[in-house]
């Protein structure tokens, strides 16, 4: 299609994407874990002014690359460190990546297609859920997203310049990947694109062909003068074990290792695609099976393509050892396109019966998931905080099944087929505004970090030590107070008078504020201390130690 729908396209891409994102999106606290640590990291560079080596409670800290914390980091100072400005890096990424799709498909199908992919696509669970957070995924996603759709029509065409072209914008995106997360953007990328070009040679010989030389040479030259600087800095700053810890251990390492105890089984992504692909998911099955009987034909290039990139990524992150569901998210733009796709068809009359049975599964897969969580909720002992959101989960189902019921209803009828899947969209889109604007406020209560840390920041005076101790949230605890917050050992370990030996920090300053389990051992010692409970929040209590210096007595 002309450059004009494709930018049309673009455009409503971008705009759904935004209203999904955007509102609400500094609604609440930050999450643990994740959420906090890479918005402390990222308000770190502005304490200690280092763009180069991260700081995570004012350590350096080697985890991740850098570009979303340079990103998150000006946001915050222009904003304020808070949840807006540290979602921000994500919620743009997500709203370009909605584009991105919207453009590239209705250069090569129609624009209907172009816009129910983008739709489709941004209206999905986890697309939604990783572009309103603050982590550094939804960058990786965009720049996987943005490198294969380039590197697809920069293969296919050979006649433009190289500067400007789709091959080097590739090659720049992959760049931007790496700075964003590592080698896992080239890895990503290439695990697509590689066997699209044997398939594409196999089927249609004259429909990829590599560029010359002296492309190769632009566009390696480029992505080196953008991904490697900050690397080479890196090593000069901080030694070359830093970039043994960032590439070998966290990123070679987490593939081939389980880090943080983030593991699962091979079947692992397998529900996770199909709830974060919720409510798209039922339509999944016959829209990938319309890609597999296109691939076969000399003119499926674009089919193989989808099918590769839904595939691939899908079966490399099952084998991985360390597992997240937000891994998978970069292969979530082939299952939009594909289903976006198959939704053009029946918009057209193509399968439009067939479509009703499909449509049937998104209200029993609601069934299946409210069933689902009542059991956890009972299995967990869960049910007096559940009580706190009952309401709010009864109207998300219900927006969504009115949704469904909707497109069941307008798929009846050959005229009113085409409006089908933007009901569904509709109800899609309103269910995760809810959960942003009105759900979410709603889980509070279930952070008891944040209230505590308030306490800690109204009474601190230098000098004090704060720690944690036996409960998790040490990294929301260091973001919503200040460096440095000492994680202790537990109560029943031997003392070997370190800054984790609790008779150490709490003995060591004038004051000691510690967070802990309101489950307390027994013996429970004091150190001699006075030992004063400020407040508790869930599960966990902040207790003040102070007064006479510490003794042997309990």
């Amino acid at each position: 299609m002309s450059r004009r729908a494709a930018w049309i396209a673009a455009l409503v891409g971008a705009v759904v994407a935004a209203v999904i994102t955007l509102p609400g999106l500094g609604t609440g606290t930050l999450w643990d874990n994740s959420e906090t640590a890479y918005g402390e990291v990222s308000r770190e560079v502005l304490l200690y002014h280092s763009a180069v080596v991260m700081h995570l409670n004012g350590a350096p800290w080697f985890v991740q690359p850098p570009l979303y914390f340079w990103i998150a980091a000006a946001f915050a100072k222009l904003f304020g460190v808070a949840p807006f400005a540290l979602r921000l890096p994500s919620a743009l990424a997500t709203i370009a990546m909605g584009g991105v799709v919207g453009y590239a498909v209705a250069r090569v199908a129609s624009l209907r297609a172009a816009v129910l992919s983008t739709i489709v696509l941004s209206t999905s669970l986890m697309v939604a859920i990783v572009g309103r957070l603050a982590i550094m995924d939804a960058l990786l996603d965009l720049a996987v997203c943005l490198a294969i759709l380039a590197f697809y029509a920069g293969l296919r065409t050979r006649d433009e310049p190289v500067f400007g072209s789709p091959w080097l914008l590739a090659w720049v995106a992959m760049a931007f990947g790496v700075l964003a997360k590592g080698p896992i953007a080239v890895v990503a990328t290439a695990l697509v694109i590689v066997p699209w070009y044997l398939w594409e040679r196999a089927r249609n010989p004259g429909g990829a062909r590599l560029p010359r030389p002296g492309a190769w040479l632009a566009a390696i030259a480029v992505f080196a003068l953008i991904a490697v600087p900050w690397y080479v800095l890196l090593a000069g700053q901080a030694g070359s074990d830093s970039l043994g810890e960032l590439l070998g251990h966290y990123s070679f390492g987490r593939y081939f290792g389980t880090i943080e105890n983030q593991t699962g089984p091979p079947y692992y992504y397998a529900p996770v695609v199909i709830l974060g692909f919720f409510p798209w998911f039922a339509f999944l099955p016959p829209a990938l099976w319309k890609q597999w009987r296109q691939a076969a034909g000399a003119s499926g290039g674009l089919a193989r393509l989808v099918l590769l990139w839904a595939v691939v990524p899908f079966v490399f992150f099952s084998i991985a050892k360390t597992k997240l569901p937000n891994y998978i998210a970069l292969e979530f733009p082939a299952l939009a396109i594909a289903v976006g796709l198959w939704f053009d068809d029946v918009c057209a009359g193509i399968g439009r019966r067939t479509a009703l049975g499909w449509t049937l599964l998104v209200p029993a897969s609601l069934a299946g998931l409210a069933f689902a969580i009542s059991v956890f909720v009972r299995d967990m002992h869960l049910t007096s905080d559940m009580q706190k959101v009952y309401g709010d989960l009864v109207l998300l189902g219900g927006l969504v099944f009115a949704g469904s019921v909707a497109c069941f209803v307008l798929l009846l009828w050959e005229r009113t087929a085409r409006f089908a899947p933007y009901a569904l969209a509709a109800a899609a889109a309103s269910t995760l505004l809810v959960v942003a604007i009105v759900a979410e406020p709603h889980t509070e209560p279930f952070k008891p970090i944040p209230q505590l840390a308030a306490i800690i920041r109204g009474q601190r005076a230098g000098g004090d030590v704060v720690a944690i101790q036996g409960v998790a949230g040490a990294n929301a605890l260091v973001f919503y107070t200040a460096p440095r917050v000492e994680t202790l050992d537990g109560a029943g370990e031997p003392g070997r008078d370190t800054p984790t030996d609790p008779r150490h920090a709490i003995c060591s300053a004038q004051r000691a504020f510690v967070v802990t389990s309101a489950r307390r051992p027994e013996p429970d010692p004091t150190y001699g201390r006075n030992r004063r409970e400020l407040a508790r929040s869930g599960n966990d209590v902040l207790y003040l130690y102070d007064g006479p210096p510490c003794t042997g007595a309990e």
